[in-house]
Protein backbone atom coordinates (compact mmCIF):
# COMPACT_ATOMS: atom_id res chain seq x y z
CA UNK A 1 0.00 0.00 0.00
CA UNK A 2 1.36 3.40 -0.60
CA UNK A 3 1.52 6.02 1.31
CA UNK A 4 -0.26 9.44 1.70
CA UNK A 5 0.97 11.74 -1.37
CA UNK A 6 2.89 8.97 -2.79
CA UNK A 7 1.40 8.11 -6.26
CA UNK A 8 1.22 4.36 -6.85
CA UNK A 9 2.48 2.83 -10.02
CA UNK A 10 0.26 1.99 -13.03
CA UNK A 11 2.22 -1.49 -13.01
CA UNK A 12 0.53 -1.76 -9.36
CA UNK A 13 -2.84 -0.59 -10.02
CA UNK A 14 -2.91 -2.90 -12.62
CA UNK A 15 -2.24 -5.64 -11.05
CA UNK A 16 -4.61 -4.94 -8.26
CA UNK A 17 -7.45 -5.11 -10.98
CA UNK A 18 -7.59 -7.89 -13.06
CA UNK A 19 -6.37 -7.96 -16.77
CA UNK A 20 -6.71 -4.25 -16.57
CA UNK A 21 -3.82 -3.99 -19.16
CA UNK A 22 -5.06 -6.61 -21.48
CA UNK A 23 -8.44 -4.99 -21.74
CA UNK A 24 -6.56 -1.46 -22.15
CA UNK A 25 -5.03 -3.15 -25.48
CA UNK A 26 -7.95 -5.18 -26.87
CA UNK A 27 -9.59 -2.42 -26.59
CA UNK A 28 -7.04 -0.20 -28.52
CA UNK A 29 -7.25 -3.10 -30.69
CA UNK A 30 -10.88 -3.20 -31.50
CA UNK A 31 -11.31 0.58 -32.22
CA UNK A 32 -8.63 0.09 -34.87
CA UNK A 33 -9.98 -2.79 -36.45
CA UNK A 34 -13.39 -0.84 -36.77
CA UNK A 35 -11.55 2.35 -37.80
CA UNK A 36 -11.60 0.66 -41.75
CA UNK A 37 -14.21 -1.38 -43.96
CA UNK A 38 -12.97 -4.85 -44.57
CA UNK A 39 -12.53 -6.28 -47.48
CA UNK A 40 -15.89 -7.64 -47.64
CA UNK A 41 -18.13 -4.12 -47.58
CA UNK A 42 -15.49 -3.25 -50.61
CA UNK A 43 -16.49 -6.32 -52.21
CA UNK A 44 -20.20 -5.58 -51.85
CA UNK A 45 -19.89 -2.49 -52.87
CA UNK A 46 -17.99 -3.32 -56.06
CA UNK A 47 -20.84 -6.01 -57.22
CA UNK A 48 -23.39 -3.03 -56.39
CA UNK A 49 -21.25 -0.09 -58.42
CA UNK A 50 -20.57 -2.59 -61.29
CA UNK A 51 -24.49 -3.82 -61.14
CA UNK A 52 -25.44 0.01 -61.98
CA UNK A 53 -22.75 0.78 -64.42
CA UNK A 54 -23.26 -2.32 -66.60
CA UNK A 55 -26.33 -0.81 -68.15
CA UNK A 56 -24.95 2.55 -69.17
CA UNK A 57 -21.91 0.73 -70.46
CA UNK A 58 -23.64 -1.62 -72.40
CA UNK A 59 -25.71 1.26 -73.89
CA UNK A 60 -23.16 3.31 -74.75
CA UNK A 61 -20.90 0.04 -76.83
CA UNK A 62 -24.31 -0.06 -78.59
CA UNK A 63 -24.95 2.99 -79.22
CA UNK A 64 -21.04 4.32 -80.37
CA UNK A 65 -21.53 0.96 -83.29
CA UNK A 66 -23.79 0.58 -85.98
CA UNK A 67 -26.91 -1.40 -87.15
CA UNK A 68 -24.54 -4.50 -87.10
CA UNK A 69 -23.30 -3.96 -83.76
CA UNK A 70 -26.12 -6.60 -81.78
CA UNK A 71 -24.84 -9.29 -84.27
CA UNK A 72 -22.23 -12.03 -83.17
CA UNK A 73 -19.28 -11.91 -82.30
CA UNK A 74 -20.15 -9.04 -79.83
CA UNK A 75 -17.43 -6.75 -79.09
CA UNK A 76 -17.02 -5.16 -75.89
CA UNK A 77 -15.12 -2.51 -77.18
CA UNK A 78 -16.92 0.75 -77.80
CA UNK A 79 -17.49 1.57 -81.66
CA UNK A 80 -16.30 5.33 -83.18
CA UNK A 81 -19.74 6.05 -83.91
CA UNK A 82 -21.47 7.83 -80.93
CA UNK A 83 -21.25 11.48 -82.18
CA UNK A 84 -22.44 10.22 -85.53
CA UNK A 85 -25.35 8.50 -83.92
CA UNK A 86 -26.08 11.25 -81.48
CA UNK A 87 -26.11 13.45 -83.99
CA UNK A 88 -28.53 11.80 -86.20
CA UNK A 89 -30.61 11.82 -83.15
CA UNK A 90 -30.38 15.47 -82.57
CA UNK A 91 -31.22 16.33 -86.16
CA UNK A 92 -34.46 13.25 -86.80
CA UNK A 93 -36.91 15.85 -87.23
CA UNK A 94 -39.45 13.66 -86.13
CA UNK A 95 -37.60 13.48 -82.78
CA UNK A 96 -37.44 17.36 -82.06
CA UNK A 97 -34.36 16.71 -79.43
CA UNK A 98 -33.61 20.12 -78.79
CA UNK A 99 -37.43 21.56 -77.67
CA UNK A 100 -38.04 18.02 -75.90
CA UNK A 101 -34.88 18.60 -74.30
CA UNK A 102 -35.86 21.92 -72.97
CA UNK A 103 -38.97 20.94 -71.98
CA UNK A 104 -37.81 18.19 -70.30
CA UNK A 105 -35.26 20.38 -68.18
CA UNK A 106 -38.04 23.02 -67.81
CA UNK A 107 -40.77 21.08 -66.57
CA UNK A 108 -38.72 18.52 -64.19
CA UNK A 109 -37.01 21.96 -62.60
CA UNK A 110 -40.46 23.59 -62.08
CA UNK A 111 -41.76 20.05 -60.76
CA UNK A 112 -39.24 19.30 -58.32
CA UNK A 113 -39.16 23.34 -56.88
CA UNK A 114 -42.75 22.99 -56.80
CA UNK A 115 -43.33 19.66 -54.53
CA UNK A 116 -40.21 20.90 -52.22
CA UNK A 117 -42.25 24.06 -51.51
CA UNK A 118 -45.43 22.09 -50.77
CA UNK A 119 -43.89 19.26 -49.04
CA UNK A 120 -41.49 21.59 -46.95
CA UNK A 121 -44.62 23.61 -45.70
CA UNK A 122 -46.97 20.89 -45.59
CA UNK A 123 -44.61 18.53 -43.50
CA UNK A 124 -43.71 21.33 -41.24
CA UNK A 125 -47.43 21.57 -40.53
CA UNK A 126 -47.88 18.10 -39.69
CA UNK A 127 -44.84 18.25 -37.80
CA UNK A 128 -44.89 21.07 -35.79
CA UNK A 129 -48.46 22.47 -35.39
CA UNK A 130 -51.14 20.81 -33.43
CA UNK A 131 -54.36 21.12 -35.15
CA UNK A 132 -57.50 18.91 -35.15
CA UNK A 133 -57.68 15.78 -37.22
CA UNK A 134 -53.84 16.07 -38.46
CA UNK A 135 -52.83 12.85 -37.54
CA UNK A 136 -55.86 11.33 -39.66
CA UNK A 137 -55.27 13.85 -41.94
CA UNK A 138 -52.08 12.63 -42.63
CA UNK A 139 -52.53 9.17 -42.57
CA UNK A 140 -55.15 10.02 -45.90
CA UNK A 141 -51.78 11.89 -47.72
CA UNK A 142 -50.29 8.86 -47.31
CA UNK A 143 -52.58 6.17 -47.82
CA UNK A 144 -53.47 8.34 -51.84
CA UNK A 145 -49.93 6.77 -52.48
CA UNK A 146 -51.53 3.42 -52.74
CA UNK A 147 -53.77 4.54 -55.55
CA UNK A 148 -52.38 3.93 -58.91
CA UNK A 149 -51.69 6.19 -61.73
CA UNK A 150 -53.17 4.65 -64.03
CA UNK A 151 -57.06 4.62 -61.95
CA UNK A 152 -56.56 8.84 -62.55
CA UNK A 153 -55.21 9.20 -66.25
CA UNK A 154 -58.45 8.59 -67.66
CA UNK A 155 -60.99 11.67 -65.82
CA UNK A 156 -57.93 13.80 -65.71
CA UNK A 157 -57.57 14.00 -69.32
CA UNK A 158 -61.05 14.49 -69.87
CA UNK A 159 -60.60 17.34 -67.42
CA UNK A 160 -57.72 18.91 -69.55
CA UNK A 161 -59.32 18.15 -72.72
CA UNK A 162 -62.28 20.25 -71.83
CA UNK A 163 -60.11 23.06 -70.65
CA UNK A 164 -58.10 22.73 -73.41
CA UNK A 165 -54.47 21.83 -72.33
CA UNK A 166 -53.66 18.40 -73.72
CA UNK A 167 -50.19 19.26 -76.18
CA UNK A 168 -49.54 21.68 -73.56
CA UNK A 169 -46.54 21.57 -70.91
CA UNK A 170 -48.81 22.71 -68.25
CA UNK A 171 -50.65 19.23 -68.46
CA UNK A 172 -48.16 17.77 -66.88
CA UNK A 173 -46.43 19.67 -64.37
CA UNK A 174 -49.58 21.15 -62.50
CA UNK A 175 -50.86 17.52 -61.56
CA UNK A 176 -47.37 16.74 -60.27
CA UNK A 177 -47.14 19.87 -57.76
CA UNK A 178 -47.48 18.21 -54.72
CA UNK A 179 -46.16 14.69 -53.83
CA UNK A 180 -47.73 12.54 -50.63
CA UNK A 181 -44.06 11.32 -50.37
CA UNK A 182 -43.02 14.34 -50.47
CA UNK A 183 -45.13 15.42 -46.95
CA UNK A 184 -44.19 12.27 -45.41
CA UNK A 185 -40.83 12.77 -45.97
CA UNK A 186 -40.44 15.97 -44.57
CA UNK A 187 -42.97 15.13 -42.40
CA UNK A 188 -41.10 12.33 -40.50
CA UNK A 189 -37.60 14.56 -40.90
CA UNK A 190 -39.01 17.76 -39.36
CA UNK A 191 -40.55 15.91 -36.77
CA UNK A 192 -36.72 14.20 -35.84
CA UNK A 193 -34.70 17.32 -36.56
CA UNK A 194 -36.28 20.40 -35.07
CA UNK A 195 -37.01 19.78 -31.44
CA UNK A 196 -40.03 21.40 -29.75
CA UNK A 197 -38.16 23.74 -27.38
CA UNK A 198 -36.88 25.59 -30.21
CA UNK A 199 -39.70 26.84 -31.58
CA UNK A 200 -41.16 27.61 -27.84
CA UNK A 201 -37.70 29.84 -27.69
CA UNK A 202 -38.47 31.62 -30.98
CA UNK A 203 -41.92 32.17 -30.30
CA UNK A 204 -41.17 33.75 -26.62
CA UNK A 205 -38.31 35.88 -28.43
CA UNK A 206 -41.63 36.86 -30.18
CA UNK A 207 -41.04 35.63 -33.47
CA UNK A 208 -44.25 34.91 -35.83
CA UNK A 209 -45.26 31.46 -37.38
CA UNK A 210 -43.96 32.30 -40.86
CA UNK A 211 -40.58 33.56 -38.96
CA UNK A 212 -39.98 30.75 -36.77
CA UNK A 213 -40.81 28.58 -39.91
CA UNK A 214 -38.48 30.50 -42.61
CA UNK A 215 -35.67 30.72 -39.66
CA UNK A 216 -35.87 27.38 -38.04
CA UNK A 217 -37.84 24.87 -39.99
CA UNK A 218 -36.11 25.77 -43.84
CA UNK A 219 -32.60 25.72 -42.45
CA UNK A 220 -33.15 22.68 -40.69
CA UNK A 221 -35.10 20.83 -43.85
CA UNK A 222 -32.35 21.92 -46.06
CA UNK A 223 -31.01 18.52 -45.87
CA UNK A 224 -34.35 16.73 -46.81
CA UNK A 225 -35.15 19.02 -49.08
CA UNK A 226 -32.08 18.78 -51.08
CA UNK A 227 -32.71 15.06 -51.78
CA UNK A 228 -36.13 15.37 -52.71
CA UNK A 229 -35.52 17.92 -55.07
CA UNK A 230 -32.98 15.17 -56.28
CA UNK A 231 -35.07 12.57 -55.81
CA UNK A 232 -38.61 14.21 -57.36
CA UNK A 233 -36.46 15.57 -60.51
CA UNK A 234 -34.98 12.36 -61.56
CA UNK A 235 -38.91 10.92 -61.26
CA UNK A 236 -40.42 14.00 -63.51
CA UNK A 237 -37.32 14.03 -66.28
CA UNK A 238 -37.99 10.07 -66.55
CA UNK A 239 -41.89 10.20 -66.64
CA UNK A 240 -42.80 8.65 -69.54
CA UNK A 241 -46.60 7.21 -68.99
CA UNK A 242 -48.49 10.46 -68.57
CA UNK A 243 -46.51 12.38 -70.81
CA UNK A 244 -47.01 10.00 -73.63
CA UNK A 245 -51.03 10.29 -73.67
CA UNK A 246 -51.44 14.29 -72.55
CA UNK A 247 -48.41 15.33 -75.17
CA UNK A 248 -48.63 15.42 -78.94
CA UNK A 249 -45.15 15.34 -81.31
CA UNK A 250 -44.69 18.57 -81.33
CA UNK A 251 -44.24 19.72 -78.05
CA UNK A 252 -43.03 16.68 -76.48
CA UNK A 253 -40.73 15.59 -73.02
CA UNK A 254 -37.44 13.76 -74.06
CA UNK A 255 -38.23 10.41 -73.32
CA UNK A 256 -41.53 10.13 -75.21
CA UNK A 257 -39.16 11.89 -78.15
CA UNK A 258 -36.70 9.43 -78.18
CA UNK A 259 -39.70 6.96 -78.49
CA UNK A 260 -40.14 7.74 -81.37
CA UNK A 261 -37.06 6.12 -83.10
CA UNK A 262 -38.65 3.04 -82.59
CA UNK A 263 -41.35 3.71 -84.51
CA UNK A 264 -40.19 3.12 -87.92
CA UNK A 265 -40.14 -0.74 -89.58
CA UNK A 266 -36.64 -1.30 -88.70
CA UNK A 267 -35.15 0.15 -85.57
CA UNK A 268 -31.53 0.76 -85.31
CA UNK A 269 -30.98 0.52 -81.87
CA UNK A 270 -27.48 1.97 -82.39
CA UNK A 271 -29.26 4.94 -82.69
CA UNK A 272 -32.01 4.20 -80.40
CA UNK A 273 -29.17 3.81 -77.37
CA UNK A 274 -27.21 7.18 -78.68
CA UNK A 275 -30.30 9.18 -77.68
CA UNK A 276 -30.66 7.12 -74.39
CA UNK A 277 -27.19 8.04 -73.62
CA UNK A 278 -28.12 11.76 -74.62
CA UNK A 279 -31.05 11.77 -72.01
CA UNK A 280 -29.39 10.26 -69.40
CA UNK A 281 -26.20 13.04 -69.15
CA UNK A 282 -27.87 15.36 -67.97
CA UNK A 283 -29.02 13.27 -64.83
CA UNK A 284 -25.14 12.41 -64.69
CA UNK A 285 -24.04 16.16 -64.68
CA UNK A 286 -26.32 16.64 -61.64
CA UNK A 287 -25.29 13.77 -59.65
CA UNK A 288 -21.69 14.96 -59.85
CA UNK A 289 -22.23 18.38 -59.31
CA UNK A 290 -24.95 18.00 -56.74
CA UNK A 291 -23.42 14.63 -55.27
CA UNK A 292 -20.96 16.33 -52.88
CA UNK A 293 -23.28 19.32 -51.65
CA UNK A 294 -26.37 16.73 -51.20
CA UNK A 295 -23.74 14.14 -49.12
CA UNK A 296 -22.59 16.80 -46.93
CA UNK A 297 -26.17 18.06 -45.88
CA UNK A 298 -27.00 14.79 -45.27
CA UNK A 299 -24.29 14.31 -42.40
CA UNK A 300 -24.62 17.67 -41.25
CA UNK A 301 -28.66 17.18 -40.49
CA UNK A 302 -27.66 13.54 -39.10
CA UNK A 303 -25.43 15.84 -36.38
CA UNK A 304 -27.18 16.56 -33.40
CA UNK A 305 -25.73 19.34 -31.42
Amino acid sequence: MSTLGTPTPLATVEETIPDAGARRRAGRTVKIRGSRPGWVVYGILSVVFLTGVFPLYWSFIIGSGDASSLRRPFSWVPGGNFWDNALAVMNNPAVNFWPALWNSIYSSFLIAAAVVITSTLAGWAFAKLRFHGGPALLVFVVATMAVPQQLGVVPLYILFSELGWTGQIGAIIIPALTSAFGVFWMTQYLRQAVPDELIEAARVDGASMIRTFWTVGVTAARPAAAMLFLFTFVGAWNNFFWPFIVLDRQNPTLPVALSLLQSNYFVDYSIVLAGVILATIPLLLLFIFAGKQLVSGIMAGAVKG
